[in-house]
C-alpha cells in the first residue's frame, strides 16, 4: 500500500458536512477503505453568547474545507474531485495537490498518532466490554487509524464481521 497523507477539499460554503457524507458513502460503496482512509470536517468548542445566555457550540474551525487522510492516486483523485459539492483539491495545480506536512497537521491540533496493538488479523480475540463482551471472535481487519478491528462472530449460524475499539478486545491465549 502507498503512503497515506492528509490532503485539503475546497467545498462550496455549507457543504462540508454533506461532502463528508458523500465521500464515507462512496468508500463504502467502491471499497477504497484501504486508499481513502479518514476523511474530517475539524469542529472546535466555543461559548457563544446570545441574549446574554452563554453556551457551548461546535463550530467548523475551516469552513469550506474537509480534510482527507488518503493515498494519493488516479482513481482516488477521480472519485473525491467528483464528488458532489467539491470544488477541488487545495493546492497551485488542481490535478497535483500538494499534502499537508505533519507540521501543518500539529499546528490544526490534529496529530497522526500510530498506535502499537499485541494482535494482528487471524488472532482470536475475546471482547471485553460493550454490547458484544465476553463475545470470542477472529480478528479479520485492523484499522489503527480509526483504533477498531473487525472481528468475525457466529451470529445465528452465520459468521458476521463486528467492528469493535481496540480497548475492548484481548488476544485469548
Amino acid at each position: 500500500m502507498s503512503e497515506t497523507n492528509w490532503y485539503v477539499v475546497h467545498t462550496y460554503s455549507g457543504y462540508e458536512n454533506k461532502v463528508k457524507a458523500n465521500i464515507e458513502k462512496t468508500i463504502e460503496n467502491r471499497k477504497l477503505q484501504d486508499q481513502i482512509v479518514e476523511v474530517s470536517v475539524p469542529m472546535q468548542e466555543v461559548i457563544e453568547v446570545k441574549n446574554g445566555v452563554k453556551k457551548r457550540v461546535q463550530k467548523k474551525m475551516f469552513p469550506g474545507y474537509v480534510l482527507l487522510h488518503m493515498v494519493m492516486n488516479d482513481e482516488v483523485w477521480y472519485v473525491v474531485r467528483n464528488t458532489r459539492g467539491v470544488t477541488g483539491f487545495v493546492g497551485p495545480d488542481s490535478k497535483q495537490p500538494v499534502p499537508l506536512s505533519d507540521t501543518e497537521m500539529r499546528s490544526m491540533g490534529i496529530k497522526n498518532n500510530e498506535v502499537l496493538v499485541d494482535f494482528e488479523v487471524g488472532d482470536t480475540v475475546t471482547v471485553t466490554s460493550g454490547v458484544w463482551e465476553n463475545t470470542t471472535g477472529v480478528i479479520k481487519q485492523i484499522n489503527t487509524h480509526k483504533q477498531i478491528v473487525t472481528i468475525s462472530v457466529d451470529m445465528f449460524g452465520r459468521e458476521t464481521p463486528v467492528e469493535i475499539s481496540f480497548n475492548e478486545v484481548k488476544v485469548r491465549k
